[in-house]
Formats: C-alpha cells, sequence, structure tokens
C-alpha cells in the first residue's frame, strides 16, 4: 500500500495532472460562452453601470477590462497547463 502512494500516485499524477487541467479550461471557456456561470452577473454589473448618469460613457472601458479579465484567467490557465504537461 506505501510503495503504491509513493511510486504509482506521483506517476498518475504526472499523466492526470495535463489532461485535467485542459478540460478545466474548456470548462471555463465553454460556461462563459454560455454565459451561464460568472459572467453573466460581470456583464450585468456593467450593463447596470453604462446606465447610472455617473458612469455614462465609460460602458467601452468596462466591456474591455471584462475581456482583460477572462483573457488574463484563460491565459494563466493555459501556461499553468503547459507548465505542468
Amino acid at each position: 500500500m506505501l510503495a503504491s502512494i509513493l511510486v504509482v500516485l506521483p506517476q498518475a499524477l504526472r499523466h492526470v495532472i495535463p489532461s485535467l487541467n485542459s478540460c478545466c479550461v474548456a470548462l471555463f471557456k465553454d460556461t462563459s460562452l454560455v454565459i451561464i456561470v460568472g459572467l453573466l452577473d460581470f456583464s450585468g454589473m456593467i450593463k447596470a453601470s453604462a446606465q447610472n448618469p455617473k458612469w455614462l460613457g465609460y460602458d467601452v472601458e468596462a466591456y474591455v477590462f471584462c475581456v482583460l479579465i477572462y483573457w488574463i484567467i484563460c491565459f494563466s490557465m493555459n501556461q499553468y497547463h503547459y507548465v505542468s504537461g
């Protein structure tokens, strides 16, 4: 049992982590593409702030910020995938 944990488990993790990370990246991209999780709230906040008189004219910057956050998350997950694989 101990040999399994010390020998087989690290070898198995070395093979499983890159594909698991790839699945996580695909899941994140799919959920934001369908706007089910997270992005709806984020874009909803942008739409609500665009209607506020104090923030009129700043909606383009807000959408650029939203895209930047999305890109940073996807890029960092993708770089982690290449480093771990």
